[in-house]
């Protein structure tokens, strides 16, 4: 949806609208019961919510693409993913608060294992605490390298934040993550010819980060993607007449929220200590974006019965949403993570969209069989949740005569 067309349609209204973002929703069936991480989950109040709205299945980015969670929030926001394209580097920054400068290229950072034959053996370094992080980014600020400034800063458990800042620097870099275990690091190299000299400064960067960390296994080596400079978008506010708010405890997921405009509510890593963050800011916004992190992460980790846990986790906590009497509520994840592929998928997402008048379909239970049938099909496009969410919330003026 073209978001100056929505502007023009903007409706300011007093109404409320949540966002549940249940981040890696979407699974596979798994053996040996052959049945998705949604399915098996006992999700009474969801299900409840689904038999109350109508359902679907979306599709974050296009039909057979995977998404990264930057793509996938930017699209459930209303934002096309394809248009408005930013990577992992600028998000670790602005979800850490880091202010960077135009011209600064950014990069998101994982502390990795390599062996002795140079392939890397685990890319997320067995997820070593934050504290071990911090120890790790101090041995890496000692690195100097002539005509740029290094930035060095910790993001959480594994990953890092890296800012390079100097004169004609370019984020055409290619990622060193092989995102697979038993191959190299991928040498960096510039993606045009304007970037080759900043593809040498992180060739040198890497050469020395690799000898400071040679004895710190398993976080013997490191990997870095999302090269990028911010860029311009227009707010929320400006474009939806939202006071927002981001309810999250992972950084980068706060970063997609700058981004945009939304204010950070800061809260406990616990689900109920987000949804007690919901209930003592309920009265300042019109908007929330609430994040739920730890499903993605089992589902990466192939843990079928984790991820079950965590949805359930979230299931139990409806009923204090609901209680708060919003207006409109969509349920939904940025992409799938199925359990039975440890990694992100193309799969589309479970959907729920309640509201007072939304009206309602047959689907009785939140999970992918069910949802297929819904009245948002099975292949709703995400840009498009934010426009239907903005309609129930009678925020949207009548187009035309």
């Amino acid at each position: 949806m073209d978001l100056n067309f929505i502007k023009s349609l903007k409706r300011i209204s007093d109404t409320k609208i949540v966002f549940l973002i249940i981040d890696g929703l979407g699974g596979l069936p798994y053996p040996p019961s052959g049945e998705t991480e949604l399915e098996k989950a006992e999700t009474p109040n969801l299900d409840n919510l689904a038999a109350q709205g109508i359902c679907g299945l979306q599709t974050p980015v296009a039909t057979g693409i995977t998404p990264g969670s930057g793509p996938g929030h930017l699209a459930l926001f209303g934002y096309d993913p394809i248009k408005y394209q930013v990577k992992r580097g600028v998000l670790s920054a602005l979800g850490i608060d880091f202010k960077l400068n135009p011209g600064d290229v950014a990069a998101r950072g994982n502390f990795c294992t390599i062996n002795e034959k140079g392939l890397v053996t685990d890319r997320r370094a067995g997820r070593i605490p934050t504290e071990k992080n911090m120890e790790l980014c101090e041995l890496l600020r000692e690195i100097k390298i002539p005509n740029v400034k290094i930035f060095v800063e910790t993001v959480k458990e594994y990953r890092f934040l890296l800012v390079l800042r100097g004169e004609n620097l370019s984020a055409e870099i290619n990622d060193t993550d092989p995102e697979t275990n038993n191959k190299p690091p991928i040498e960096p190299k510039g993606l045009s010819p304007e970037a080759a000299k900043t593809a040498e400064l992180i060739k040198e960067f890497l050469k020395q980060a690799q000898h400071k960390l040679r004895d710190k296994h398993p976080s013997n080596m490191i990997l870095l993607r999302g090269f990028s400079k911010k860029p311009s978008w227009p707010s929320m506010e400006e474009t939806y007449g939202l006071k927002s708010a981001a309810i999250a405890a992972y950084p980068m997921y706060k970063g997609v929220a700058r981004l945009l405009g939304m204010n950070i509510i800061e809260t406990g890593e616990k689900i109920r200590e987000e949804f007690d963050s919901l209930e003592k800011n309920w009265d300042d916004y019109d908007f929330f974006y609430l994040h739920i992190k730890k499903s993605d992460s089992a589902g990466e980790d192939g843990d079928f019965t984790r991820k079950v846990e965590e949805i359930e986790k979230v299931d139990e906590q409806i009923p204090r949403l609901m209680n708060l009497n919003p207006d409109v509520v969509v349920v939904t994840g940025d992409h799938s993570t199925p359990s039975l592929l440890k990694h992100h998928s193309w799969h589309p997402v479970p959907l729920i969209l309640y509201s007072k008048h939304c009206g309602t379909d047959n689907v009785k239970k939140f999970d992918e069989r069910n949802c297929v049938t819904g009245a948002l099909g099975p292949q709703f496009p995400a840009k498009n949740i934010m426009p239907l969410a903005l309609a129930n919330a009678k925020r949207l003026k009548k187009f035309g005569a």
